[in-house]
């Protein structure tokens, strides 16, 4: 989402390399670049402004200590300003209050509420151990009660129905009284959106409010609407006080600035990211990690959580022993990709990993259908294709690339790729031969248990499984 932001930022750092001090006119000047890239990122304009004040305060005049550069300091007053525009050192987002807490979504249709609701259920009864219950208060929308109840039997949440009728208000006294029935400790209410705001819908939220006195309401925005989320998002909190926001499709083409805008311009902060179309791909908001990604500094420890919640630990593990044993096959090639497909997308993780932007620029534009073509190809192998690639000739290549869509060069290079990685495996594989052996040499002789710094190793490298 920050891509061009965050190379427009590093450029405008750039200028500051080689200058012995920090001083208005070599300030005002990298400030002119940062201005230009919040602006081309849709921050809005009023942000914009005061950011780049609030920078430039920070920054004039601050003497800078011999162990960093001048470059260096302007980063570390740049992450501090993005932190305090994204909602600062706040708590976080906590477990809703009440019993049961009601909380309505509300926001525009086509901004993801329906999603963002079963979402925001998954999160609560897997993170906070809570009892959620959705009901499907959109009555409007074609097919979205059967979205909900489908979403919701896919998780195991209750979700209240009622199919056929349209009076709103009843609907949400029965979802609350039905809640209170099976012991449901949050109610979430995905109420009706429509293409831009007009006073039936306000008026049904209104009633909604008023019958409910719900202690949250939560406004849906999507991120690629840009300044336009921003607006809308002060319609309604004008209107319904909401307090929090979920920003959806982060992983899409956005240029970042409904995130960065959205607090400053709205005071509602952001509470949620929907990082993907699964319903996992939905992460807690920290301002602090995402200012770092935008900085280039990376969001390690985002990443390890995203991988920890996402992906099957055990089916890691089971690859990562494949690996070292030299015995990985095309099966296991297509596991891994429908593994790290899980994480994200390419981009987005590289984003996470420090440095991230730079190996971008290296990289280039990383096609992602390119992943998309491999699994096609993969999958329209047989599995005893997958287990024995020998028998792959001319004939099943043929067939193969037909099934998936391709052609035969995209197979050949499919398996060209797979060789390569079978012979980078057996020199890993040896390695840890030689590494095995020599720890236990080290521990027959010394008496300990192997090299320092090296606990764990017999069996793959650390974060590869055992």
């Amino acid at each position: 989402m920050f891509e061009n932001l965050s190379r427009r930022l590093e450029e405008a750092m750039k200028k500051l390399r080689g200058e012995a001090r920090l001083t208005e006119e070599n300030i005002a000047d990298s400030l002119r670049d940062v201005r230009r890239a919040l602006l081309e990122a849709d921050v809005e304009l009023d942000v914009a402004k005061s950011f780049v004040a609030r920078v430039k305060e920070r920054a004039l005049g601050k003497e800078v200590t011999l162990s960093v550069t001048p470059g260096e300091h302007m980063v570390k007053v740049l992450h501090d300003a993005l932190v305090e525009t994204l909602g600062g050192k706040e708590d976080g987002i906590q477990p809703f209050a009440g019993n049961p807490t009601l909380t309505m979504m509300v926001g525009l249709q086509g901004s993801g509420k329906t999603t963002s609701a079963a979402k925001l259920a998954l999160h609560f009864k897997e993170k906070r151990n809570r009892r959620p219950m959705l009901v499907a208060c959109d009555v409007y929308r074609p097919a979205a009660v059967e979205q909900l109840v489908v979403l919701g039997k896919k998780l195991g949440v209750p979700v209240h129905a009622e199919p056929g009728e349209k009076d709103v208000v009843g609907i949400a006294k029965g979802g609350r009284q039905a809640a209170r029935d099976q012991a449901c400790d949050l109610v979430i209410f995905d109420t009706a959106g429509r293409l831009h705001i007009d006073e039936t819908l306000m008026d049904e939220l209104h009633r909604l409010k008023k019958e409910l006195q719900p202690q949250e309401i939560i406004f849906v925005a999507d991120a690629m609407t840009g300044q336009e989320a921003v607006r809308v998002a002060k319609t309604f909190h004008e209107k319904l006080a909401l307090s929090g926001a979920i920003l959806t499709k982060t992983d899409g083409d956005a240029r970042g600035g409904a995130a960065l805008s959205l607090r400053e311009a709205t005071g509602t902060k952001l509470l949620f990211v929907g990082t993907g179309e699964a319903v996992t791909a939905f992460e807690v908001f920290d301002p602090e990690r995402m200012a770092g990604r935008i900085l280039g500094m990376g969001d390690v420890v985002g990443l390890v959580e995203r991988a920890q919640e996402r992906l099957d630990q055990d089916e890691v593990g089971r690859l990562g022993k494949k690996m070292f044993s030299n015995s990985f096959d095309l099966e296991d090639m297509l596991a891994q990709i429908r593994q790290v497909k899980k994480l994200g997308s390419i981009m987005d993780i590289v984003g996470m990993i420090p440095g991230g932007a730079k190996l971008k620029e290296k990289a280039g534009d990383i096609d992602e259908k390119q992943i998309v073509r491999v699994e096609a190809v993969l999958s329209s192998m047989t599995k005893q294709e997958r287990k024995n690639p020998k028998i792959i000739d001319g004939k099943r290549r043929s067939r193969i690339a037909k099934g998936s869509g391709t052609d035969l060069q995209q197979v050949n290079q499919v398996l060209k790729q797979y060789d390569q990685m079978k012979q980078m495996m057996a020199q890993f594989s040896k390695m840890g031969g030689k590494m095995k052996q020599m720890q236990k040499l080290a521990g027959a002789k010394g008496g300990g248990k192997g090299f320092p710094g090296m606990p764990g190793m017999p069996g793959g490298f650390p974060g590869m499984g055992r």
